[in-house]
Parts: C-alpha cells; sequence; structure tokens
C-alpha cells in the first residue's frame, strides 16, 4: 500500500524552476532519507507537501491516501496527517510551552482535556525525549538551544500522531547525543503509531541510528539516485557531485 505518492511533480517559485518531475513513493511505516547539497531543492519539496503558497506546481500530482491533495491547503493536509518540523521554528514570546502544546492537542484531536489528564499523556513522551517537565513553563522556542528546539519538534510530533512527518534537518545544531535520541523516538513513532518518514538531512550520523528504507540523492530539483545505505558511503569517498 502506498500512503504518500509524488507523481512527476514540476514546481516554480518567482517563474524559476525548482522542483524538476520528482517522483517518490512512501508505503505506511517507511523511513525515506533525502540529502543533497544546498539550494537542490530539498527543502523545498517539504514545504510543497505542506501546500506552502509560496511555490507554484505547474504540473504533477500529490496522492495522500491514494486522493490528489494538489488544492488542499496547509491547514486541510495537517487535518489528513501531514505534519512539516520546520528547519528554524518560530520563537513566540508570551507563550507558554504547556499552554501550546495543550492547545495543539486538544485541536488535533478535536477535544478538551484537563492540565492534569494532559501531564499524563505527556509523560512517556517527555521521558523519551529526556525533557525535564519544568521546561515547559518557559515560552516557545524561546530562548532554547538549537538541540532543545529540535527535540521540541518531535514532541509536537509525538502529540500529534500524524501518518506522514517531513522532518527538514531535524539533526541540524543537534550533538551526537541529542541525535540518538532523536532517532529513538522516530523509531518509536514508527512502531507505535506507524508514521512514514521523510528525512532531509546533510548528514550521515542520524541516519546511522535509523533503521532506512531508502536514501534518495537530490541534484537539480530532482531525485538522482534511490538506494540503501551504501548511497551514503559513496557521498564520504565521492561527494555528491562526482565528476566536479
Amino acid at each position: 500500500m502506498t500512503l504518500l505518492k509524488i507523481e512527476n511533480l514540476n514546481v516554480k517559485i518567482d517563474k524559476k524552476d525548482v522542483l524538476n518531475g520528482i517522483n517518490l513513493e512512501v508505503s505506511p511505516e517507511e523511513i525515506h532519507v533525502i540529502m543533497g547539497p544546498n539550494g537542490v531543492g530539498k527543502s523545498t519539496l517539504g514545504h510543497v507537501l505542506m501546500g506552502s503558497q509560496q511555490y507554484k506546481v505547474t504540473s504533477g500530482n500529490i496522492f495522500f491516501n491514494k486522493e490528489n491533495i494538489n488544492n488542499d491547503d496547509t491547514t486541510t493536509r495537517a487535518k489528513k496527517g501531514i505534519f512539516l518540523a520546520f528547519q528554524y521554528p518560530v520563537s513566540i514570546p508570551g507563550l507558554k510551552l504547556s499552554e501550546y502544546l495543550r492547545n495543539l492537542y486538544c485541536q488535533r484531536f478535536q477535544t478538551q482535556i484537563s492540565v492534569s489528564e494532559f501531564r499524563k499523556i505527556l509523560k512517556e513522551k517527555l521521558e523519551l525525549l529526556k525533557i525535564d517537565r519544568s521546561t515547559l513553563s518557559r515560552y516557545l522556542n524561546d530562548g532554547f538551544s538549537g538541540g532543545e528546539t529540535k527535540r521540541f519538534e518531535i514532541l509536537q510530533l509525538m502529540l500529534l500522531e500524524p501518518k506522514v512527518a517531513i522532518l527538514d534537518e531535524i539533526d541540524s545544531g543537534v550533538d551526537v547525543d541529542g541525535q540518538k535520541i532523536l532517532a529513538q523516538c522516530i523509531e518509536y513513532m514508527v512502531k507505535n503509531y506507524q508514521t512514514s518518514f521523510i528525512i532531509v538531512t546533510h548528514y550521515r550520523r542520524l541516519i546511522q541510528f535509523l533503521n532506512s528504507n531508502r536514501i534518495h540523492i537530490m541534484l537539480d530539483g530532482k531525485i538522482q539516485q534511490s538506494g540503501d545505505f551504501s548511497l551514503v558511503d559513496n557521498l564520504e569517498k565521492f561527494g555528491f557531485r562526482p565528476e566536479l
């Protein structure tokens, strides 16, 4: 069964081609990794999948659960089960993290729960991410380190339980211990929530902690190669463009 299917997707921004015939299929409980140098369209793909109005799809299709979602806005896609963890999450001084997360959970599941009930829901997730409960009294991403910011992105992800999660450089600015924790939580979500992942990264460290189904190399707005972890080994030896 294919959960997400990208079919010959071409995208422009300000009349400039940024994606040039992307084809990708993701099944339930799969982890796909997209690698490539800066400026080749990796982050763009995540924003397009999330329905960003900044980009214009000129041709091709995006299917989610066999339904064409080309015309769905970001909110509709999120409700259907697509999640994007941003490379640079916004900080909001004055918005307490605990309040933000509880409201997010209530909106996602169309329910109202007490603070004590929500604490029970958070307990296991905080332990997995090694986040101290006292941190929840801080404001959203305000003064957070890179590692803290990325862990709270994963905490939101775990609360929302999406069907497909797109992680844009979730390992950037995260030390090796933090990357191990992120990898454990990703594997936890695959096993317990049947979430599929598309992970955009420059580095091999996070990948080596994951049981990835497929590695994809993107160049010039297109997936040029797909394979197993041996592709990453080749990158270490020859780079993204061996001809250079």
